[in-house]
């Protein structure tokens, strides 16, 4: 029996903040309507029909608002709208249930297409949810998943790591761990799904102060739910010199200072005898100096 994967977030505080963000979600989902619309682009570019439909992390309807604008819309039937928090289906027209992405409910090859938009970041164990999704899709059904990858918040990390730091002697879990862009391809390797492609999108959001990062954090619940987070609340001292350091080190001419936020876009097929496979080696009919039309020279080989 494998080990269980470790408890790194509070998946109750996770649903707890959600909830908490629900009722003013739409005034700082900018980053959640940029992975959907780039879903939704890269379902464009995809002539087939995905009769079944799942959008794991509906929110407000991001993904069901840029669909419903496009030329691929006609070929998406039925949209299951699901999310981790109920009250960000509030509301919501159509099929909608609330799940957990760590337990799907989905029965086995029941579902054509999966799209998750910056949720499954916050899953204790991401490889096994990506995993539950493949088996929920029919065979050559297809997952799209946008997750914040590791230079999210790079700025306000580190200067809030130093600052406190500098104040207390040590610094406490304040923000999540984000997975690695080179890493990303491969969660969908691991997970079993046929020919899996990462993109990576980095945004640069301008804030006013850095109150107002932390403000839209809030809004869109992606706050600190480690499960190992620090007990104490951050004090007024450390937050100042957070904010400190944040303007010396990164603010910009204009007295505004630069927020990162890293989406790593990750494309997956659930297998399929018809999809194309790779070449064993040594099984091409022709040599690359045939295809080419020019002489083959062997290298030289060294004498011991």
């Amino acid at each position: 029996m494998s080990p269980a994967p470790p408890r790194l977030f509070d998946r109750a505080l996770v649903r707890r903040r959600l909830t908490r963000a629900a009722p003013g979600f739409r005034h700082a989902d900018f980053l959640h309507r940029r992975a959907a619309q780039d879903a939704v682009e890269r379902l464009e570019a995809i002539m087939r029909d995905f009769p079944t439909a799942v959008d794991l992390s509906a929110r407000r309807g991001a993904f069901a608002e840029a669909l419903a604008q496009s030329d691929a819309r006609p070929r998406i039937g039925a949209v299951i709208e699901a999310d981790y928090s109920a009250a960000m289906l509030a509301g919501r027209p159509g099929p909608r249930v609330a799940v957990d992405e760590e337990r799907l409910p989905f029965a086995a090859a029941s579902l054509d297409l999966v799209v998750s938009t910056l949720s499954l970041h916050w899953t204790n164990d991401v490889v096994g949810a990506l995993i539950q999704i493949r088996r929920a899709l029919r065979p050559d059904g297809l997952f799209i998943g946008a997750f914040l990858g590791g230079s999210t918040l790079f700025e306000l990390r580190r200067s809030l790591i130093d600052a406190e730091a500098e104040l207390t002697g040590g610094a406490g879990s304040r923000i999540s761990p984000f997975a690695d862009a080179s890493d990303a391809a491969g969660l969908l390797q691991r997970a079993g799904y046929a020919l899996p492609v990462a993109d990576v999108d980095r945004v640069t959001v301008r804030y006013a102060h850095p109150l107002k990062l932390m403000a839209d954090l809030r809004q869109m619940g992606e706050t600190n739910a480690l499960a190992d987070r620090h007990p104490r609340a951050l004090t007024r001292q450390v937050l100042a010199r957070t904010f400190e350091l944040y303007q010396e080190r990164f603010g910009e001419a204009d007295g505004r200072i630069p927020a990162t936020f890293e989406i790593l876009t990750l494309t997956g097929w659930a297998p399929h005898a018809s999809q194309q496979q790779p070449l064993k080696p040594g099984s091409a009919k022709m040599r690359l100096a045939e295809a080419l039309g020019v002489e083959e020279n062997p290298l030289p080989r060294e004498e011991d």
